[in-house]
């Protein structure tokens, strides 16, 4: 296991409409505003949105909106942002599988959200939605999509684990049976810390640097994992909110949440595509948890409800 990311199957590049900015724009602040209806309908507590723009001077232009819930009464912090951004050159983050395209404009919009929920029995996730366009120096923009979602648990189950992802699985079953186990593997590769030797979570699906569907059905495909994330998620909350905890799972959640901000701080490409390209550093970093710990040379007891969540979830398995 390496941190390499997977390079696309397809290295083809779709052609972007006259109307995908638009029309994916609309679709992505739909979506930001169902989750966050749902959510807070849970939580008991509304999200706080901040509408932002970046001013002339800044390096990178656009708008957004970033919503957020602190203190509920599930979620110590739950984060979903919509932005669009469009600079003069594509970071060196974005063209790893495109050196074709190094050096040209670009323009990405998308919707990222993490929850970080209170009671250690409820697993933190997050999900990502996205379009990126750039224009060559010769010929029409063209576009390419990515996205996905992971689940984080600490005190797992194997029934949310198995629902988690054949959610994941029928939401991409009507574009291959393909998919999933491409999806699936590309996540487990791409949410692992080679510096830890193990897995951030559970996994789920994964991809980046999508087209080969064309611009139609690629677009399809991404509309259809974000769609899917409510369903993904939420009966896991409800199953799990309730469930009794003390000191001792807090510690260990803060803990695997120190394991959470070092993959997003030193591998995540998300992180590094915002910071490079000079995106909004508060919205960037709103996946960070409210609360972590390190501590030197930690080891859980043999035996011990800790334990096996490395030795039992986090190796890369088959859950459906």
């Amino acid at each position: 296991m390496t941190a390499s990311t997977p390079t696309p199957s397809s290295a083809a590049i779709d052609t972007a409409p006259a109307d995908a900015f638009p029309r994916v724009g609309t679709w992505l602040q739909g979506l930001q505003d169902r989750i966050t209806t749902a959510v807070s309908a849970l939580d008991g507590q509304p999200f706080k949105a901040d509408a932002w723009e970046k001013s002339p001077q800044d390096r990178l232009q656009g708008h957004g909106r970033t919503c957020i819930l602190e203190e509920g009464g599930v979620f110590e912090r739950a984060g979903v942002a919509y932005s669009q951004v469009r600079g003069p050159h594509l970071p060196p983050s974005a063209t790893e599988h495109r050196p074709q395209l190094a050096g040209a404009p670009f323009e990405a919009m998308g919707v990222s959200l993490v929850f970080h929920p209170r009671n250690p029995y409820v697993p933190t996730v997050h999900m990502n939605v996205r379009m990126i366009a750039a224009t060559p120096k010769t010929g029409a923009p063209v576009a390419w999509f990515g996205g996905g979602m992971d689940l984080t648990p600490y005190y797992p189950w194997e029934e949310d684990a198995r629902h988690f992802h054949t959610v994941c699985r029928d939401a991409l079953a009507p574009f291959g049976a393909g998919l999933y186990p491409r999806f699936k593997a590309w996540c487990d590769q791409y949410f692992y810390l080679p510096h830890r030797g193990e897995a951030r979570g559970i996994g789920g699906i994964f991809f980046d640097d999508f087209s080969e569907l064309g611009f139609e059905g690629s677009l399809a495909l991404m509309r259809s994992v974000g769609d899917a994330f409510l369903d993904a998620y939420l009966p896991i909350v409800q199953r799990r909110r309730d469930h009794p905890y003390a000191e001792r799972e807090r510690d260990f959640q803060a803990i695997r949440r120190g394991r959470y901000a070092e993959f997003n701080l030193v591998w995540d490409r998300g992180t590094h595509f915002g910071l490079q390209s000079g995106g909004r550093t508060e919205s960037i970093l709103m996946s960070m948890p409210p609360r972590a710990a390190w501590r030197y040379s930690w080891q859980p007891e043999d035996g011990s409800p800790e334990a096996a969540l490395t030795r039992d979830f986090l190796p890369v398995r088959d859950w459906v």
